[in-house]
């Protein structure tokens, strides 16, 4: 075989991958309510045969949601939905955001949170908390300039933000997500190889100058907006990509749970 001639085959898609959307797939319909507290899941082959994955698949998803607090096995019974779903702990995976829609997911959740912030920072932040933003954007810079993708030194920027309201818990909250917030650290997008990358990320550089720049002028209102811009961008080159999730019709799970209810239609 010439050495330059593609391969006949690709690789196929990680079992992790699979196993985690599947799991996800039926957290959603935890969610949402459609199996509530205390209702027994669909046997594995029904669910298997619903999802079209592998029995092993949907074992694997159930041991994981089992490991989460989110459904517990009756030997003999079943799995059944955990009765005390509501009191589970808040957290991300540890691995990291294994979809685009869980990126997107977390950005809103961080919009909700730091447009705030960033106006708070700019109506409260001492020069010394103002020094501390500067000195986190130039760090950006200075990764860029080596050639790296800049995901602490993004992490630390918002934090920086974060830390200038002068309110703790606003840096707690950002500390607690951990730096797998930043969305560059858990999903890969062709802007982000070689020469692409710095393109990129100066791109964000610029987004990050305009909130430091409302922060240092004193301007809530700016800082605000200039946050929310940010991270509106954001969301928007994300929700672009073509692996997006939240363009799939209705799964083949939910559709079955319909039928079964009578809900459909």
């Amino acid at each position: 075989m010439r050495a330059d001639k593609p391969p006949v085959l690709r690789p196929v898609e990680p079992t992790r991958k699979l196993f985690h959307e599947t799991a996800e797939r039926i957290a959603a319909e935890i969610i949402s309510a459609k199996l509530p507290p205390g209702a027994r899941l669909p046997t594995e082959q029904q669910m298997a045969a619903a999802m079209g994955v592998s029995r092993t698949v949907v074992r694997e998803a159930v041991a994981a949601l089992r490991a989460d607090g989110v459904v517990t096995t009756r030997q003999g019974a079943g799995t059944f939905v955990a009765t005390e779903i509501g009191r589970r702990p808040f957290r991300l995976a540890v691995g990291g955001l294994p979809s685009i829609r869980e990126v997107l997911d977390v950005m809103e959740l961080r919009q909700s949170v730091e447009v705030e912030a960033a106006g708070l920072a700019a109506a409260r932040a001492t020069p010394a908390l103002r020094h501390e933003v500067g000195k986190a954007l130039a760090a950006i810079d200075a990764a860029i300039e080596r050639g790296e993708t800049a995901v602490d030194e993004d992490f630390a920027f918002h934090r920086a933000v974060a830390a200038a309201t002068n309110n703790l818990q606003f840096w707690a909250f950002l500390d607690y997500l951990g730096r797998f917030i930043i969305p560059r650290q858990s999903i890969r997008v062709a802007a982000h190889q070689g020469e692409g990358q710095r393109a990129y990320l100066e791109m964000i550089q610029g987004e990050h100058r305009a909130i430091f720049a409302a922060i240092q002028s004193g301007d809530p209102a700016v800082a605000r907006e200039a946050m929310r811009q940010h991270l509106s961008n954001s969301q928007a080159r994300y929700r672009a990509s073509p692996k997006t999730p939240r363009a799939q019709s209705t799964t083949r799970f939910e559709a079955r749970n319909e039928k079964d209810s009578g809900s459909g239609g």
